[in-house]
């Protein structure tokens, strides 16, 4: 499949990244639009307010984690008074709408259903709310909006938010793409994973040491504690088990939160043939 690059316009309105942001692409008869919580209320009277769209409401949930609300509106302005009045977790929404009037009712229930499911799948954000009832389309307009529902999908991210993209999505490098690195060590610690565009993923059901040595980096014995306050990392006999897949930020330090120690990434991660990551030059 080819893939073929994107030119993507961002507008600051009131020329600083604390008002609205609009987001276009070439070619596309959509348009995102990223505005903070307080500054609803002084750009409602904008044409992208008084539309169809989606909207991803964006904060902290309870335990400050990442957390997202996605909801559909037939007039986005009104349905983002409602939920300033309603919910309190958010501090900005992204909204995405048509310059036209390609959107209806039934195609931004089908557009809130799809990116319920993206960010479900994703499991980057605390998405807590019902699966929206999806609409029932003819299978040519399910097609227009899986190429809409792509466009936000990449907008989302470049307006600061990888809610849709799945760890996985990450992998870019062809030698590596379909090859697993393992950190092992004599006492039972075994974790699998894979370097990424954002570090290194570690995958779910890796097994981790509990025991910290004095070598440990204070910064990656925080993030582990991190991990088991939020449930990421539970205890599992001797060890401490990864209940989901994870990003640290280098080869590294996923080496050194698996064995509770000082690593070098490069020379801890090997192939099941026991080559090291260092020789694929990452």
């Amino acid at each position: 499949m080819n893939i073929f690059g994107k030119t993507i316009r961002l507008f600051l309105v009131d020329g600083t990244t604390n008002g609205l942001t609009t987001a276009e692409l070439s070619n596309w008869t959509g348009i995102g639009v990223k505005v903070p919580r307080i500054k609803i209320k002084e750009y409602s009277n904008r044409p992208e307010f008084q539309k169809p769209g989606v909207y991803i409401l964006i904060g902290k949930g309870e335990n400050n984690e990442d957390a997202a609300y996605i909801g559909e509106a037939e007039v986005i302005a009104n349905r983002l008074f409602q939920q300033i009045s309603e919910k309190d977790f958010w501090n900005e929404v992204i909204f995405f709408g048509s310059k036209d009037k390609y959107l209806n009712k039934a195609s931004v229930k089908y557009l809130e259903n799809r990116l319920h499911e993206l960010a479900i799948k994703a499991s980057r954000y605390s998405i807590n709310q019902n699966i929206p009832t999806r609409s029932e389309l003819s299978e040519a307009e399910q097609a227009e909006l899986e190429e809409f529902l792509a466009h936000i999908k990449v907008l989302t991210a470049t307006l600061g938010h990888k809610l849709f993209e799945a760890l996985d999505e990450t992998i870019e490098d062809k030698e590596v793409q379909n090859q697993l690195f393992y950190c092992r060590n004599g006492a039972g610690a075994d974790s699998k994973g894979s370097p990424s565009t954002e570090g290194f993923i570690v995958y779910k059901d890796s097994l981790f040491m509990i025991q910290e040595q004095p070598s440990l980096a204070d910064g990656i014995h925080v993030e582990r504690q991190k991990m088991l306050s939020d449930g990421t990392l539970k205890t599992e006999g001797a060890f401490y088990l990864l209940t989901k897949d994870y990003v640290f930020t280098s080869p590294s330090r996923a080496a050194a939160a698996t064995l509770a120690r000082s690593a070098s990434g490069p020379l801890e991660w090997k192939t099941a043939e026991g080559i090291q990551l260092k020789f694929y030059d990452i």
